[in-house]
C-alpha cells in the first residue's frame, strides 16, 4: 500500500508512521505540485484539506481513502470525490480544547477590560475607572453545538453561565441548558450577553447573520466568530460596528486570509482581529496523527470502525 502525503510533517511524525506501519510505503511531499507525479499510484492521500482539486482526484486512479488532518473541509472537491467513491475522514475534535480555551479567554479579557489595562500600563496610567464585569451567570449563545461548541459549553458551566446551543436538529446535548436550531435561534439574541459562532461553512450557514440579527442583540453584547469567515458578510460587520449595535466583535476567521493590511477591520472601533489562531497549539499535529494512525490500523485490517467519517453529500 502506498500513502501519499501532500505536506511535509516533522521528522518525528514521519518516523513514527514508518515504524508503526512497516508494511506501508509512505511518500511525503512539500506540496501538492510535488505530489502530483505519484497521485495515480496512491491508495491513500493525506492532506491538510486546502490543496486538492477535482483534477487531482481524477488522476488518483487507485485512491480509496483521503485523510484530512484538519477539521475544515470547505475547499475539498467533494463532487469529484463522490463520483469516484472515495471515502474521507478528518481530524474533527482535535480543535475543541484550544478553541474552547481561546473563547473563554476572550470572554474573560473582555469582561475584565484587559485590552484597556494593557494600554494603561504602556502609558504608565494608574486608573481603576474601568467598566469591568463578570461572565458569572451571563448568557452564552453558541452557534454550533458540536465538539468545539460542547467544550466551550462545558467550560462555561464552570462559571455558572447560562448556555444555549444551536444545532441542525435542536436535539439536547450535554452541558447546554437549552438547544435551538438555525431557524429558531433568532428569538434568543436579545437575551444573549455573548454570541459565539463555531459553525462550519455550508450552504445553510453562509451569510446567515444579517444586520437584522445584530440589531436584535443587546447594545452590550459581544460577538465572537471562530468558525468560518463567510458566516456574515464583511459589510454587515462594518455596519454593525459603525452603528454601534453591540458592544464588541472579535474575529478570528475571515473570508480572505491573511487579512490585507489595508482592510478596515484592523482599525475599526469595536472590532478585535486575531489571525486565525484559535486552534493553533503544539498538540495539533500529535492529535491529528493519532487519529490518522487509528484509522490506518482500521483500514489495514479491513475493519469498518473508522473515526470521523465524512458525509460526502453534506460536506462534513
Amino acid at each position: 500500500m502506498k500513502i501519499i502525503s501532500t505536506f511535509h510533517p516533522k521528522e518525528e511524525f514521519m518516523s513514527d508512521l514508518k515504524n508503526s506501519f512497516p508494511q506501508v510505503e509512505f511518500l511525503f511531499y512539500k506540496n501538492i505540485r510535488e505530489a502530483e507525479r505519484e497521485l495515480p499510484n496512491g491508495e491513500v492521500i493525506v492532506t491538510m484539506g486546502e490543496d486538492l482539486t477535482s483534477d487531482h482526484i481524477n488522476m488518483s486512479h487507485k485512491c480509496k481513502w483521503i485523510m484530512v488532518t484538519s477539521a475544515g473541509l470547505e475547499k475539498m472537491p467533494f463532487e469529484a470525490i463522490g463520483k469516484k467513491g472515495i471515502f474521507v475522514t478528518n481530524a474533527r475534535g482535535i480543535h475543541k480544547t484550544p478553541m474552547a480555551e481561546f473563547t473563554i479567554g476572550l470572554m474573560l479579557q473582555h469582561a475584565k477590560q484587559l485590552q484597556t489595562v494593557w494600554k494603561q500600563e504602556r502609558d504608565a496610567l494608574w486608573s481603576r475607572r474601568l467598566p469591568t464585569s463578570e461572565i458569572y451567570q451571563a448568557t452564552l449563545l453558541i452557534l454550533g453545538a458540536g465538539a468545539i461548541g460542547g467544550e466551550i459549553a462545558r467550560l462555561a458551566q464552570a462559571f455558572q453561565m447560562k448556555v444555549i446551543g444551536v444545532n441542525s436538529t435542536g436535539e439536547t446535548r450535554e452541558y447546554f441548558d437549552r438547544m435551538l436550531t438555525l431557524e429558531t435561534f433568532r428569538d434568543q439574541l436579545p437575551d444573549a450577553d455573548y454570541i459565539v459562532s463555531v459553525l462550519p461553512s455550508t450552504e445553510e450557514t453562509k451569510h446567515i447573520l444579517t444586520v437584522d440579527h445584530f440589531e436584535q442583540m443587546k447594545e452590550t453584547a459581544v460577538f465572537i466568530n471562530i468558525g468560518r469567515g463567510d458566516l456574515v458578510e464583511e459589510s454587515v460587520i462594518l455596519e454593525a460596528t459603525e452603528k454601534k449595535l453591540i458592544g464588541h466583535i472579535y474575529l478570528d476567521v475571515f473570508d480572505k486570509e491573511p487579512l490585507p493590511k489595508e482592510h478596515p477591520f484592523w482599525k475599526a472601533e469595536g472590532i478585535t482581529v486575531t489571525p486565525h489562531l484559535s486552534s493553533i497549539t503544539s498538540e495539533y499535529m500529535p492529535r491529528a496523527f493519532d487519529i490518522f494512525k487509528k484509522n490506518l490500523s482500521t483500514y489495514s485490517e479491513n475493519r469498518e470502525n473508522f473515526i470521523n467519517v465524512i458525509d460526502i453529500e453534506r460536506g462534513y
